[in-house]
């Protein structure tokens, strides 16, 4: 089976969708990449093919802008994330793009990029294919398929066997508790360990460490910013007039004294609650803006994890150490969902996504506040199973609504099932980890297509709105 660093887990990218957004931006960087010097030098014709869901809700989901991007060798990770419309904007007004940043190539964005909303490659829904072309004789043609969370493969990457050797393999949560129990660790401990085969300990903690500043970066940049979110649906930023109101003043535009602002306020059970969900709604409007998120484990249930770290940050009093174990749990639930069952809203509705995040952030709180291995794992569980089922309908294609709501929702359930877990006699437990992660397969696989990403069923065909395709 794969084995997959937290750190694949964890991308930093821009919103607003990882498998419609990053996914295809990827996927251009490494059609780029794996052109030849002869091949870019000779190159005057690039066209763009989208199939199934990246059709479907590409244009709300900005697939069409990403893949331009990623031709350009834009990376999601680094770009100045209030330049890139104005890269757009050269591309249309020039009708050309710089091909790896390097090759001026003439472009069209109308008719050199083709959605095809009645066609999906049978490999996966969220399929598309480059072709590069000198005349009329085709130079390279290369397929990829955004699989959910920013990962890409093609169907022959499918069939490789990774090697990567572990000292402590993880194929099911069966196999971590097993581990933890040998070794009398935590999951944090088992995770780290396994994370030092890849990189040494100081990448390991600078990693995380950046991920948490991304994080609550983000959380910090959707309570300061007010205004209307992209793609005419007209929906208002709402995170910053709750902070405002929770502050009873002006957020502070330095993130530290905004913290200690926060952490300073009232602490009861209804103001907590309110600040949880903020923090969700802030990093998803965020994420709707085409802001730097980053994947947890995907870009629309990008909030549910930094509200529960920050939760656990100004209630829980968790110092770094436990920050950096937060994340190496969730990391590895997140794994375990992704090896077993899917993270792809488009092949899982959105228990892939919001139930995904929200297990991970269960199990990591349970562990952080001094729960047993089998205790977080049974937080993951209960978080889960009151996801099973959920759809993924997003109105006009966009990832607004219901998905920003849905982050604080998630939020929350992942508190509530640590808490359950906790207080609980996980030894008489009826269902597994692993049995739900299997579940959650099965009714993937039996959900209508329709309910998965495709805006052709639920609240996205209930709604009658009338917006630009922009």
């Amino acid at each position: 089976m794969q084995r997959i660093s937290i750190f694949e887990m964890f991308k930093i990218g821009v919103g607003p969708s990882s498998s419609h957004t990053m996914g295809p931006w990827r996927a251009a960087q490494r059609f780029v990449a794996e052109l030849t010097d002869d091949q870019k030098q000779r190159v005057d014709h690039v066209r763009v093919d989208l199939f199934g869901s990246l059709a479907k809700t590409g244009k709300g989901h900005g697939t069409d802008l990403a893949v331009m991007w990623g031709l350009m060798n834009e990376d999601p990770e680094t770009v100045a994330v209030d330049s890139i419309f104005a890269k757009i904007e050269t591309v249309t007004r020039s009708q050309s793009l710089r091909l790896g940043g390097s090759f001026d190539i003439p472009f069209d964005p109308t008719s050199d990029i083709v959605f095809h909303f009645d066609q999906t490659l049978p490999f996966h829904p969220n399929g598309l294919t480059f072709k590069a072309s000198c005349g009329s004789t085709l130079l390279y043609e290369a397929t990829y398929y955004s699989i959910g969370g920013g990962f890409v493969v093609t169907e022959a990457d499918s069939g490789e066997v990774d090697s990567h050797s572990l000292p402590f393999p993880i194929d099911h949560a069966v196999d971590l508790l097993q581990h933890c129990e040998a070794e009398s660790a935590s999951i944090a401990q088992i995770v780290r360990r396994n994370e030092l085969t890849w990189r040494d300990a100081d990448d390991v903690k600078s990693r995380l460490r950046q991920i948490r500043d991304v994080m609550t970066g983000c959380i910090h940049r959707g309570v300061c910013s007010e205004g209307i979110l992209p793609g005419g649906l007209n929906v208002h930023r709402r995170a910053a007039k709750m902070a405002k109101q929770l502050l009873q003043t002006s957020c502070s535009d330095n993130l530290d004294r905004w913290v200690v602002q926060v952490g300073e306020g009232e602490k009861s059970f209804q103001r907590i609650l309110d600040w949880v969900s903020c923090f969700a709604l802030a990093v998803n409007e965020e994420n709707a803006a085409f802001g730097r998120v980053v994947t947890a484990p995907t870009n629309g249930a990008a909030g549910v994890i930094p509200a529960v770290m920050m939760y656990g940050k100004l209630y829980c009093d968790f110092d770094d150490q436990t920050l950096d174990d937060f994340l190496l749990v969730a990391g590895e639930i997140g794994c375990l969902f992704k090896k077993n069952a899917t993270i792809s809203a488009a092949m899982g509705g959105c228990q892939a996504e919001i139930g995904v995040s929200s297990a991970m952030a269960a199990a990591a709180l349970t562990e952080c506040l001094g729960g047993t291995p089998p205790q977080a794992a049974e937080a993951a569980e209960i978080a889960m199973e009151h996801h099973l089922g959920m759809t993924c309908d997003p109105i006009a294609g966009l990832v607004q609504i219901p998905c920003i709501e849905r982050n604080a929702m998630g939020a929350i359930k992942a508190i509530t099932a640590a808490q359950m877990a906790l207080q609980r006699d996980v030894s008489r437990s009826h269902v597994s980890l692993d049995d739900v992660i299997q579940t959650m397969w099965q009714t993937a696989q039996d959900m209508n297509a329709k309910y998965k990403e495709t805006s052709e069923g639920g609240l996205a065909i209930q709604i009658s709105v009338n917006v630009s395709e922009c």
